[in-house]
């Protein structure tokens, strides 16, 4: 049974690091600090992470690409926590999120045209030495 075919299944804590690349270090940490809903607990007190767990970890893991300080993913899922009444609070930290992206974008196609310019220096030069 695949992941997508069922919602109602659960994942043991290396399932979900086979199926996330996380170790099962980094989600125990996670969970230790807030950044994981409550995840629930078998009889034996064995972790069983449903889809929606899943789900959360692969927007944690894009907040991760964007730079996004830990302390404040673990804010972000307080306010999730927290219900409606935070939607405007956890809006404002997704905007600052995608400015400072934004930002980083430019940087790195600034970056990328001074690399595309000596690359073609280097490509058009016979000979001699550059920097």
């Amino acid at each position: 049974m695949s992941v997508i075919e069922s919602s109602a299944a659960h994942f043991t804590i290396s399932e979900v690091a086979a199926l996330t690349g996380l170790s099962a270090h980094t989600l125990r940490w996670y969970e230790r600090i807030g950044l994981m809903p409550h995840v629930d607990r078998s009889h034996t007190g064995q972790r069983r992470f449903a889809q929606r767990d899943l789900d959360w970890l692969a927007f944690v893991g894009k907040l991760r690409l964007t730079g996004m300080p830990v302390a404040v993913m673990v804010r972000y899922a307080e306010l999730v926590r927290e219900g409606d009444h935070t939607r405007e609070e956890r809006r404002e930290l997704l905007e600052t999120t995608r400015r400072d992206v934004l930002s980083r974008i430019t940087e790195l196609q600034d970056a990328l045209a001074v690399l595309d310019f000596k690359i073609g220096h280097y490509v058009t030069k016979t000979g001699g030495t550059t920097s």
